[in-house]
C-alpha cells in the first residue's frame, strides 16, 4: 500500500497538471497556477494557492453564507421588530391602491440614508381606515428588508408595558426604544388621557428626540386638534411640540379601506353561505375573477334549512331568522 502522502499526490494529479519548465501545478480547467513560490527565512518555498477556477468557487460559497445569514438577521429583526404578526403583510408587494401618498412611504425608504442622518421623521394623520398604519407598515418591512433595525409599536402597548415596571425598568425600556435606527409608533391620542398616561408619552417622544432618530407617528387627531390641545394645555404642547419639529406631517385624506374590506367580506360570506358553487380568490379585493363572479348571475340558492327545533321564543330560533333574512337580503 502506498504511503498517504502518496494517495495524496496521486489524487492531486487527477485534477492538476504539472507544468515542468517550472515545477508549479496548474488547473487543468483555467490554467492559473495552484502552487506558488515564497521566500521563507531566506530560502524559496512551494506553497499552495487558490487558481480562478477556486476563488470563483469560494466567493460562490461566501456569498451564500452572507445570504443566509441577512436572511436570519432579516428575520430576527422582524421577530422583535414587528410586534404585530399581521405587520408582516403589510408590504409594497401587497399594495394594491392607487392612492399617490404611497409615492412618499416609496421615497421615503429609498432615501432612507439621507432621513437617517437629518433625523426624518413622519406625521400620519387622518381619520380612522385611510391607511396610516399600512403605510407605515410597508415602510418598516422595507427597511427590515434591507437589515435596519426597525420597532413598528403602539402607544396602548407600550403604556400596558410600563404599567408593570418599576421607575428604574421603566427608565431602561424607554431607553431602549432609542436603540431602533427608526421607531414607529401606532395610534397616538387614542389612549386614555391621564396625568400618568400623558407623563409616559413625553418621556417616550423626549427619549426619542434626544437620540436624534428619527420615528413615525400615527395618529387619527388632525394637525388643529394639536394645535387647540396644545394651546389649552401644557401637558399636550410638550408632546405635540416635539412631534411636529421632526416628523413632517402627512395627511391621509382618501377613502376607508376597512369599511371597503368590510363590504367584501361581507359579500365573500353570502356567496359561501348561500350559493352553491363559489370561487374565492388569493386577492379578493383586487382580483377581476372574483369582481367578474360577483357581478355574474348567481347560482340557484339553496332552499333554506329546516327549522330550528328549539321554543318560538328562545333567543336561538330568533338569531338564526335574523340571519337567514340579512343573508338572503344581500347583506344590506
Amino acid at each position: 500500500m502506498k504511503p498517504l502522502i502518496s494517495i495524496t499526490d496521486d489524487m492531486i494529479a487527477v485534477h492538476t497538471v504539472r507544468e515542468y519548465n517550472d515545477g508549479l501545478l496548474y488547473c487543468p480547467v483555467c490554467h492559473q497556477k495552484k502552487q506558488t513560490r515564497l521566500i521563507w527565512n531566506g530560502s524559496p518555498v512551494v506553497v499552495s494557492c487558490m487558481c480562478r477556477c477556486e476563488e470563483e468557487a469560494y466567493e460562490a460559497e461566501q456569498k451564500t453564507f452572507r445570504e443566509r445569514e441577512r436572511m436570519n438577521t432579516i428575520r430576527s429583526l422582524k421577530a422583535s421588530g414587528l410586534q404585530d404578526p399581521m405587520l408582516k403583510d403589510y408590504t409594497f408587494e401587497h399594495d394594491y391602491s392607487t392612492d399617490p401618498v404611497m409615492d412618499k412611504a416609496h421615497k421615503y425608504v429609498e432615501r432612507w440614508h439621507a432621513c437617517y442622518e437629518n433625523n426624518i421623521g413622519l406625521l400620519l394623520f387622518g381619520p380612522v381606515g385611510t391607511g396610516k398604519t399600512f403605510f407605515a407598515g410597508c415602510i418598516a418591512n422595507a427597511l427590515l428588508d434591507q437589515c435596519v433595525p426597525v420597532l413598528m409599536t403602539n402607544f396602548s402597548k407600550i403604556i400596558n408595558t410600563l404599567s408593570g415596571m418599576y421607575n428604574e425598568d421603566k427608565n431602561a425600556y424607554i431607553e431602549s426604544l432609542s436603540s431602533y435606527d427608526l421607531l414607529i409608533i401606532d395610534d397616538l391620542g387614542i389612549e386614555r388621557n391621564t396625568e400618568y398616561v400623558l407623563e409616559q408619552i413625553y418621556s417616550i417622544i423626549d427619549a426619542r428626540y434626544r437620540s436624534r432618530k428619527p420615528m413615525i407617528i400615527t395618529t387619527n387627531l388632525g394637525l388643529n386638534d394639536m394645535r387647540n390641545a396644545a394651546a389649552s394645555d401644557i401637558r399636550y404642547a410638550r408632546i405635540y411640540d416635539r412631534i411636529l419639529e421632526i416628523c413632517q406631517p402627512i395627511p391621509f385624506t382618501g377613502k376607508n379601506y376597512r369599511l371597503e374590506k368590510a363590504r367584501t367580506n361581507m359579500e365573500i360570506a353570502r356567496q359561501i353561505l348561500l350559493y352553491d358553487s363559489f370561487y374565492l380568490s388569493s386577492t379578493p379585493h383586487n382580483n377581476q375573477v372574483f369582481q367578474n363572479y360577483i357581478s355574474s348571475p348567481k347560482p340557484k340558492k339553496r332552499e333554506p334549512p329546516q327549522e330550528v327545533k328549539t321554543t318560538p321564543n328562545s333567543w336561538c330560533s330568533k338569531l338564526h331568522q335574523l340571519c337567514w333574512l340579512h343573508l338572503s337580503s344581500g347583506g344590506s
